[in-house]
C-alpha cells in the first residue's frame, strides 16, 4: 500500500488495512472469546435520552480552570435516561479515535465499542483509528477501520490494533497539525482513550476546537491500570482489574515459593507511580507478610529509615516464630511519598530544568542541606536512577528507579547492625521483583471486556448527541451489567492546576488511596495478623479461578459496600 502526501507534510494512511493479527494461530481460549459478545446495560439497549445535569466547577482552583477553559468549564456532566432519543446533528459521523499513554487491558474493546454504536446506531458512520497515539493525529496517520479489521481483536488484550504512544498535543504549532488533520478527515468527532495527563489533554484539544467554532467534539475514556483516574461518576478506570488480577496470580506464585524455600524474602515492586490502588488491591488479594502504602507513609511522615526500620521488624519477629522467609509489596512510586525524598526529587525537577548536572558535584550546593545529606546518603545506582531524564511531564521516571533492590540493600544494613548487637540472628537473603509490563496487555477479565465495550458504546452516544469535553462515564458497577448507569462527566470539573517543568498547568486530579476508605481500613484490620502468620492466597489465572473471577475488583466492591470472603 503506498501511503499519501498528507497536507501537514507527514505520510498518512488513507486505504483500509488488514487485521495485524490471524485468528486462524490463536489458542483455544484466543478463539472462545472472538465471538463472545459483551452484554450491554438495559439503558444502552433501548430508547433513552440524554439529560444535563446541574453546572459542574473544578475539583480545584476553580478560578483558574475557567480561564483556561473558558469555553468548557461550568457545561453540565450528562446521564442516560429511558425517553425517546433526541440525537443531534448527522444521522452518519465521521470519528477518530486515539489510544493515548500505556497499555491496559480493554482497550480494543472501547474501540469496538465505539464501532459497534456507529455500525448499530448511526449507519453509513466512519471510523478512523489514529496509529501510535497522539503523534498519529498530529502527523495525519490512520487507518480506517473496518468489521474485517477490528474481528481479531474482540475481547483481546493489547493495544496492537493502532497502538498506542505518549505524545502529548499542547504547543501552538501541535494543536494547528490537529486542527489540519480533524479538517482533512471532516471528523464529528475524536475519542481520547486515556489516563489523567491524556484526557487533560482532551480537554485542551476540545476547548481549542470549540474556541474556533469547529464542529469536531471530544470524548475522553477512563483508561489507567494504575486506578488513579476515578471520582464519584468515574468509579474506576479500566484495566486497573485485569492488571490486579495477573499481578495476585504472579504474586501467589512466588508465595508458593517462598513457602516452599523457607529461606528467601520477596521484594516485589508494583506498578503505581502517583497511587498505591495496585498495591493495596493486590494486598487484599493475596494477604502477604508486608504491604507498604504510598499514601500511609506520606500521612506518617515516614524516612527511608521508618520503612526499613518497620520491615526489619518484622523480619525479626517472623525469625522469632521459626519463619525466616516473606513476601513484600511496595508501590512503584513509593519514595515519591516519603516526605524527604519528595522533598528531593522537587529540588531536583527544579534544578534539571534549568541547570546541567556537571561532572564536579557542583550542582548538589543548590540542594538544601537535609535534602544533599539524603542524596549522598542514598546508594549509588539510586542516586543515578534520581538524575535520569524526565518523563514527558517533567517527572522523575520512577519506574527505573529499582526501590526494592533500595530497600534490600538497606534491611540487609540493618539486620547485620542487630546481628552486631544481638538482636538477629538469622540470615537474610532478599530477592528483588517488579510486576510491570506483564499486567497491562493480558486477556481482559470479563469486567473490564464488558467495561470497556460498554464505555466505547456510551462515547458513542456521546458524540452522537452534539456532546463535548466530557469523559465516557459507566456507573453502578458492583450490580450485574443490565443494571449499570451511563452517562459522561465534563473534563474541568476534575481538573486543578499542578506545577509541571517549573511552571503551572492543568490537570485532571488523580485520585489517591482513602485512608479512612473501606478498602485500606479492611486492610489494616488484617495486616498485623498476616505479618506474624502465613495467610497466603494464591489466586491463579485469571480464566480458571473461583466464583470472584468475572467480577470486580475487592477495591471497588468496599468503597460501594459490596460484601465477599477473604
Amino acid at each position: 500500500m503506498s501511503p499519501a502526501v498528507a497536507t501537514n507534510g507527514f505520510a498518512d494512511t488513507q486505504k483500509e488495512e488488514g487485521p495485524s493479527r490471524l485468528p486462524p494461530v490463536y489458542s483455544e481460549l484466543q478463539s472462545n472469546r472472538l465471538n463472545h459478545s459483551p452484554p450491554l446495560p438495559s439503558i444502552l439497549k433501548s430508547s433513552f435520552k440524554v439529560v444535563d445535569g446541574p453546572p459542574t466547577s473544578a475539583a480545584g482552583n476553580p478560578n483558574e480552570i475557567a480561564n483556561l477553559f473558558p469555553n468548557l468549564y461550568g457545561k453540565p456532566s450528562v446521564s442516560l435516561v429511558p425517553g425517546d432519543s433526541e440525537m443531534k446533528g448527522h444521522q452518519s459521523l465521521k470519528i477518530g479515535v486515539v489510544l493515548s499513554g500505556g497499555q491496559a487491558p480493554g482497550g480494543h474493546n472501547v474501540i469496538t465499542g465505539i464501532f459497534d454504536y456507529l455500525q448499530e446506531r448511526a449507519k453509513g458512520s466512519t471510523l478512523y483509528g489514529f496509529k501510535g497515539g497522539p503523534a498519529g493525529i498530529v502527523r495525519c496517520k490512520y487507518v480506517k477501520l473496518s468489521t474485517e479489521l477490528i474481528y481479531p481483536y474482540r475481547n483481546q488484550g493489547g493495544f496492537d490494533m493502532i497502538c498506542s504512544g505518549r505524545d502529548k498535543i499542547e504547543t501552538p504549532e501541535q494543536l494547528k497539525q490537529a486542527e489540519e488533520t480533524v479538517k482533512k478527515l471532516d471528523l464529528d468527532g475524536l475519542v481520547v482513550v486515556g489516563g489523567d495527563d491524556s484526557n487533560t489533554n482532551a480537554c485542551l484539544l476540545a476547548e481549542n476546537f470549540r474556541s474556533k467554532n469547529m464542529k469536531t467534539q471530544v470524548i475522553g475514556c477512563p483508561k489507567t491500570i494504575d486506578g488513579d483516574l476515578k471520582c464519584k461518576e468515574v468509579p474506576i478506570s479500566f484495566g486497573f482489574d485485569t492488571a490486579c488480577k495477573i499481578y495476585s496470580e504472579m504474586i501467589g506464585n512466588v508465595m508458593t515459593d517462598a513457602r516452599s524455600t523457607g529461606k528467601y524474602y520477596h521484594f516485589i515492586r508494583l506498578m503505581g507511580r502517583a497511587a498505591s490502588h495496585i498495591t493495596l488491591e493486590c494486598a487484599l488479594q493475596t494477604h502477604p507478610n508486608i504491604a507498604i502504602i504510598g499514601e500511609e507513609v506520606a500521612a506518617k511522615k515516614l524516612t527511608m529509615k521508618n520503612v526499613t526500620s518497620h520491615i526489619a521488624d518484622i523480619i525479626c519477629k517472623r525469625l522469632e516464630l521459626g519463619l525466616n522467609y516473606g513476601v513484600i509489596l511496595l508501590p512503584e512510586g513509593l519514595i515519591d511519598f516519603i516526605p524527604e525524598v519528595k522533598q528531593l526529587i522537587a529540588e531536583l525537577n527544579e534544578i534539571l530544568v534549568h541547570d546541567v548536572v556537571d561532572e564536579a558535584g557542583m550542582w548538589k550546593r543548590k540542594l538544601r542541606s537535609q535534602s544533599q545529606e539524603l542524596f549522598e546518603f542514598l546508594p549509588q545506582a539510586i542516586q543515578e536512577q534520581l538524575l535520569l531524564e524526565r518523563d514527558p511531564h517533567g517527572n522523575v521516571q520512577v519506574a527505573r528507579i529499582e526501590t526494592e533492590k533500595m530497600l534490600i540493600q538497606m534491611v540487609e544494613t540493618e539486620l547485620d547492625q542487630r546481628k552486631q548487637e544481638g538482636a538477629y540472628k538469622g540470615h537474610f537473603q532478599g530477592q528483588p521483583h517488579f510486576f510491570g509490563y506483564e499486567g497491562r496487555c493480558g486477556f481482559p477479565t470479563n469486567f473490564d471486556a464488558n467495561y470497556c465495550y460498554a464505555l466505547g458504546y456510551a462515547t458513542g452516544v456521546l458524540l452522537h448527541s452534539g456532546k463535548t469535553g466530557l469523559i465516557s462515564s459507566v456507573g453502578n458497577l458492583t450490580a450485574p451489567v443490565d443494571e449499570w448507569t451511563v452517562g459522561g462527566t465534563a473534563l474541568t470539573s476534575l481538573m486543578d492546576v499542578e506545577r509541571r517543568h517549573g511552571k503551572f498547568k492543568p490537570v485532571i486530579k488523580k485520585a489517591m488511596v482513602d485512608l479512612e476508605g473501606a478498602p485500606f481500613m479492611k486492610f489494616a484490620s488484617m495486616r498485623d495478623d498476616w505479618a506474624a502468620k502465613n495467610r497466603y492466597l494464591s489466586p491463579g489465572p485469571v480464566q480458571f479461578v473461583g466464583p470472584f473471577a468475572n467480577d470486580i475488583n475487592y477495591t471497588l466492591m468496599l468503597e460501594l459496600g459490596a460484601q465477599f470472603p477473604y
